[in-house]
């Protein structure tokens, strides 16, 4: 009978998947344009007395926080973990760990918006709105800008997602700018500044939330959304070779790096190792192909081995 093994899909060798590495020019590029117009906007706000610019302004300061992180994330997530090192993944969850400060720093923002507009609907403050319909404007040319640079890799990094969506949450914050300033100036109802802040608090909040939610569902180790257990058991039980599997787990180390274990029980006809690593092979060319999981832990097991383990999963 073929003894219990357990070997790996692959490698050993972590390699840097989905940390955004490949992106880290365009998050640049990004950052010195968002940090350059938020310290324009923080300028203009404070001589026009603009909240909702100045909230805008915020919101780029944290764009900007979040995108600095996302960089600083990316380069420590290179690092291999030293050679006996408790960190046995090496840094790939530093990732995750920014984009959940990102998200928080989101919401301690939008609750400052809040109540300092809630504040100015009460009393209302006078706005020099001509310069702020200026530098709204050019807030959301250098906001589309930003868009265009980060498409390609917000559908591949959590965290250059979350840098995505920071500014297309920002672009929306410069439209209300423009808008608000434009009633101000047509109509002089400088209520608008405050109204336009609370549209934008609308804007973060719900962007905050979802990027909290992911971060929290990385950290639980839970299935990816996109990967349905039923589906891999049933391609697992397809291969040929296997008679059973249990204790199957997929979870993800940080966006883009899923990874899975499970234990198979093979077929009483496999007996030799030449044909165990046979079954091996096929189980991974299946993962890769069909669920993009390249790094499995695979344990193979001959009949009634999980009779002399312990408490034995689904």
């Amino acid at each position: 009978m073929l003894r219990t093994v357990d070997l790996m899909g692959h490698g050993h060798d972590h390699a840097p998947t989905g940390t955004g590495i490949q992106y880290r020019r365009k998050l640049v590029l990004v950052l010195s344009l968002t940090a350059s117009v938020m310290i324009i906007q923080a300028v203009v706000a404070l001589l026009t007395g603009s909240l909702a610019l100045l909230a805008d302004s915020g919101h780029m300061l944290s764009d900007s926080i979040g995108l600095a992180m996302a960089l600083a994330a990316i380069t420590v997530a290179q690092r291999s973990a030293p050679l006996g090192s408790r960190r046995t993944f090496g840094y790939h969850r530093t990732e995750i760990l920014a984009a959940g400060a990102n998200g928080l720093i989101l919401l301690g923002l939008c609750t400052w918006i809040v109540i300092s507009a809630i504040n100015r609907l009460g009393e209302p403050v006078e706005i020099l709105a001509g310069p702020v319909l200026i530098t709204g404007s050019i807030g959301l040319a250098v906001n589309i800008v930003g868009l265009i640079i980060l498409r390609s890799g917000s559908k591949e990094s959590l965290n250059v997602r979350g840098a995505y969506l920071e500014v297309m949450g920002d672009a929306l914050g410069s439209m209300a700018v423009i808008v608000s300033s434009g009633v101000i100036l047509l109509t002089g109802w400088d209520r608008a500044d405050a109204v336009a802040s609370l549209a934008i608090a609308a804007l973060i909040v719900p962007r905050a939330l979802g990027l909290l939610r992911d971060v929290v569902a990385v950290l639980m180790e839970s299935s990816p959304a996109e990967v349905d257990l039923a589906d891999v058991r049933r391609h697992i039980l397809e291969t040929p070779g296997v008679a059973e599997v249990h204790d199957l787990h997929v979870w993800t180390i940080t966006s883009g790096m899923p990874v899975m274990s499970a234990h198979i029980v093979v077929e009483d006809s496999i007996e030799k190792m030449g044909e165990a690593h046979e079954v091996l092979d096929r189980l991974r060319e299946c993962l890769a192909g069909h669920f993009d999981v390249e790094h499995s832990t695979l344990q193979l097991e001959p009949r009634g081995h999980s009779d002399s383990e312990g408490h034995v999963h689904v």
